[in-house]
């Protein structure tokens, strides 16, 4: 009776059946024997038809606890004959995609994984991190190798930080779907042409991406201007107005050295002016009468009508009010934001195309923080091969199901 319990419990249908169970006191370890019908017949991949078996194995799973006992299943595993006299070895429905694991273990693991460091899910699950992170490398090639990019048009590229110092990797993301589809070391040229590639072997061909959105790293210019011939670059208002927000900031520590009044308003010229709290508003609205006399808070200044102009839809006003704001600029005597005005004449129509396509790396750089966050928690990851696994189960929105149909 406990063996047919068993068999409802853990999905096992005929041929397949449990044939005993036995409980390990010592170890603390319950054992599930399972063993097929006599003259059954099966069948492999690769070949076609069923086939008779030829001998047997015994195959050992790990499985999901029973209670708070590690469970494994001990399977009698037939061997099948194929008619060019090759002999193959019979998959059970209920394996795993890495061997010694059932699909629900694995699928535990992929549940778990995504949410906390690597050495944290194999505590759980009473399995090494080398295991762990085995499975989860397994499953994002395995789910990437079926992924369909056919469909995509927009992409959005980034870089951040692998380690300390200048170690980087660039991650290319669909812009509309908002999902990584693929990551590459480097932040040069030819890093964007190592993407290309990579998302050509997925069905994107580089000219079906009609819009790419970027930094304005001259290599990430360089790599998508050669690699991706019909993109249209995009360089969204959030790079260009933190650039302004770096001039305020220099022009505010110049004046802060014989200005004391400076001193303390840094997050407050930063911020927009309606997140401040009443004092710091207070503060932030006396500098600005000064603006005569202070050459921060004519900064500040500018850097409100460029965040104003990019709001903006018109694509011909946006330019035209953009070629306006540099010139008043460069006439100006506040140099850091002459650097913002030559930045922004040198990208002009990069900036323009924000107008249309309104096109964001702010996810990727939502995503830049989840991924710092896991690599402080995991205190760090010693190969590109793991950074890539992590960034994937993180933020590739991979169909995990579609490869385990428990792994939801």
């Amino acid at each position: 009776m406990h063996d047919r319990l068993f068999e409802a419990a853990l999905g096992i249908v005929p041929p397949w059946s449990v044939v005993g169970v036995r409980f390990d006191e010592a170890s603390k370890v319950l054992t599930v024997g399972i063993d097929f019908t006599a003259g059954s017949r099966f069948a492999v991949d690769g070949a076609m038809g069923d086939h008779p078996v030829h001998d047997t194995v015994t195959k050992t799973y790990r499985h999901l606890n029973f209670f708070q006992h590690e469970c494994v299943l001990e399977v009698r595993t037939p061997r099948v004959k194929l008619p060019d006299g090759s002999v193959r070895l019979v998959k059970p429905p209920f394996a795993g995609k890495l061997s010694g694991f059932t699909l629900l273990f694995e699928a535990l693991v992929l549940m778990l994984a995504p949410q906390m460091p690597f050495a944290a899910v194999a505590r759980i699950v009473g399995i090494s991190a080398y295991r762990v992170l085995a499975i989860c490398r397994r499953y994002v090639a395995l789910a990437l190798r079926d992924a369909d990019f056919s469909q995509v048009k927009a992409l959005a590229i980034d870089e951040t930080s692998r380690a300390r110092g200048h170690d980087y990797i660039t991650l290319a993301a669909d812009a509309l779907q908002r999902r990584v589809l693929a990551v590459a070391v480097g932040r040069e040229a030819k890093t964007v042409a190592a993407i290309a590639c990579e998302l050509a072997e997925r069905g994107c061909a580089p000219e079906q991406i009609v819009s790419v959105s970027i930094d304005m790293s001259p290599a990430f210019i360089k790599g998508c201007t050669d690699e991706l011939p019909n993109a249209r670059i995009t360089f969204d208002k959030f790079h260009v107005v933190w650039h302004a927000n770096a001039a305020v900031d220099k022009m505010r520590r110049i004046e802060q050295r014989a200005n004391k009044s400076l001193k303390g308003l840094r997050w407050s010229l930063l911020k927009d002016r309606s997140s401040l709290r009443p004092e710091a508003a207070a503060d932030l609205d006396a500098l600005i009468a000064r603006m005569s006399t202070v050459r921060t808070a004519r900064a500040w200044s500018y850097k409100e009508q460029l965040r104003e102009i990019l709001e903006r839809k018109q694509i011909n006003v946006v330019r035209d009010m953009l070629k306006h704001w540099c010139t008043c600029v460069m006439r100006s005597k506040v140099d850091p934001m002459k650097e913002v005005a030559s930045m922004v004449r040198r990208h002009l129509e990069g900036i323009v195309a924000w107008a249309q396509t309104r096109q964001t790396n702010g996810f990727l750089e939502a995503l830049n923080g989840l991924f710092q966050a896991a690599k402080r928690r995991a205190r760090g990851f010693a190969s590109f091969a793991t950074i890539r696994t992590v960034i994937f189960l993180i933020a590739g929105k991979l169909d995990f199901a579609a490869v385990n149909p428990h792994a939801r």
